[in-house]
């Protein structure tokens, strides 16, 4: 079974350290780290992810402004994006329906499980 390859963008340089750990040691991904909004774009054109797992506000480019920058490349507009967003609660994102902007969201802080399981579902969808 090929490694599914999934790209985390987040500002947050621990956040990002915990999930490419708990995502590598189910031995089903490649993960890579973009801790800087205004390079996930770059990134996304080498890595060729199958999933980005991508957080809503970053200070030098939010997550809105990435995903526009990815539906514009032809290469990358069909990636599952998954945002993660401390603004919104759990509650929050159920009255969202689980998406923002067409896209499934989960609230932080988040369960490494729950994380996990929703890139399955996305990716097996």
């Amino acid at each position: 079974m090929d490694k599914k390859r999934i790209l985390v963008v987040d500002d947050e340089v621990g956040f990002t350290t915990l999930v490419k750990l708990n995502l590598e040691r189910t031995g089903r991904f490649d993960v890579r780290v973009e801790n800087a909004g205004s390079r996930a774009l770059d990134a996304a054109r080498e890595f060729k992810p199958d999933l980005i797992v991508l957080d809503v506000v970053m200070p030098d480019k939010d997550g809105g402004e990435v995903l526009a920058e990815l539906q514009r490349e032809p290469s990358l507009r069909n990636v599952f994006v998954l945002f993660l967003t401390a603004t919104l609660s759990i509650k929050g994102v159920e009255e969202h329906d689980g998406n923002i902007r067409g896209m499934p969201v989960l609230a932080k802080p988040v369960e490494p499980k729950k994380l996990i399981k929703r890139i399955e579902e996305l990716l097996n969808h």
